[in-house]
């Protein structure tokens, strides 16, 4: 069975075959997120560390901590700034300690700068995963002796210089491209992560099925461990966590092992709340004066005003009890009794390792 080791300094997560579905948690991520570009640029950590926090509480059991972030107030200063070689290698091992520094949880380093990837993998503890190499020549010659050379993970996304095909046999071809060069290097499969790209089913019908094939023949014919962007499939629709729900134990179900995800729900704010008790007393509806807050919204199912896990660990905590891999459904149990405990305890695919 193919097993993928990643490991922080004390703990160890497998992505596999026979291994719980892991969660890659994607929101140490600048791009789009205009506060917390800005915060970086500051040098202000604390969402970062937060963010960190959150996503292992939900159920990530790896942490992707992406570096591309724009300096755009800093280049009247150095126009260096506006070169993401200059600032992501500088940043990326920044953004690793701080993580390293609130969380045991192992790493997936994230740029498309080899210099960043190398700074990143120089920080990290244990064994991280890097997200990524390509079909592409010069980045095939670029990422793959870095993997060589720190015996790493590596994810290898199914797009090279002619771009990301439409047509899945293409995908698939780009796959056994890099896996076979990886091969020449001396890295095994088992340490190729998959990324077959997932399509938007908004704009292509046959996305969903398509993904499926794909993981399926990669699994069968390759030996390799798969991973996505699991919210590309809802891009652009409504109800984008309902389509999510669905993919995401279907992908599964198919032999997914992994996918780069939000574990969170973002807790409802100061405005949602202070609309929704404005519509509460408009309806004439009378509550007691000392409700707090976080009464307020459970009361009438707003969510939390705190970071909860999102509706799509739900799905995956039941599709890992549907697949056996919960043991006796212990996990699932405690997280409908008790879901602050259940996130800290149960079997989520990561592992303390002991201390030498």
């Amino acid at each position: 069975m193919t097993r993928t080791i990643i490991e922080s300094k004390t703990r160890t997560t497998i992505i596999g075959f026979d291994q719980p579905f892991c969660v890659i948690g994607e929101r140490i991520n600048p791009t789009g997120r205009k506060i917390l570009n800005e915060e970086l640029e500051r040098g202000d950590f604390s969402r970062v560390q937060a963010d960190a926090i959150a996503q292992v509480e939900a159920g990530a059991t790896v942490l992707d901590v992406n570096s591309g972030a724009v300096f755009s107030n800093k280049m009247g200063e150095d126009p260096r700034y506006a070169d993401n070689n200059f600032v992501e290698p500088m940043l990326m091992p920044e953004l690793i300690r701080v993580v390293q520094e609130v969380t045991d949880c192992p790493i997936c380093i994230d740029s498309s700068v080899p210099g960043a990837l190398e700074a990143g993998l120089a920080a990290a503890h244990g064994r991280p995963l890097v997200n990524s190499v390509t079909g592409e020549e010069e980045r095939l010659e670029m990422v793959l002796p870095l993997i060589k050379k720190y015996n790493v993970a590596v994810v290898a996304i199914s797009n090279d210089d002619t771009g990301i095909s439409e047509d899945p046999e293409v995908r698939f071809a780009v796959a056994k491209k890099i896996v076979e060069r990886a091969a020449d290097y001396g890295i095994p499969a088992h340490d190729i992560v998959v990324d077959p790209l997932v399509m938007p089913i908004g704009a292509m019908g046959t996305a969903g099925q398509q993904v499926f094939t794909l993981v399926r023949r990669l699994r069968e014919e390759l030996g390799v461990n798969t991973t996505c962007g699991a919210s590309n499939i809802s891009f652009g629709l409504p109800n984008r966590h309902g389509i999510n729900n669905a993919f995401l134990p279907m992908a599964y179900g198919a032999g997914m092992t992994s996918a780069i995800m939000n574990p969170v729900a973002l807790p409802v704010g100061p405005k949602a709340i202070a609309a929704k008790k404005a519509e509460v007393e408009a309806a004439g509806i009378f509550l007691p004066p000392d409700m707090d807050d976080e009464t307020f919204v459970k009361l009438f199912g707003m969510g939390s005003t705190k970071p909860r896990p999102g509706k799509e660990m739900e799905a995956i905590r039941a599709a890992n009890f549907l697949m056996n891999q919960d043991n006796g459904g212990g996990a699932w149990i405690r997280f409908n009794q008790d879901p602050d405990a259940a996130l800290r305890g149960g079997r989520a695919g990561g592992r303390r390792r002991r201390e030498a």
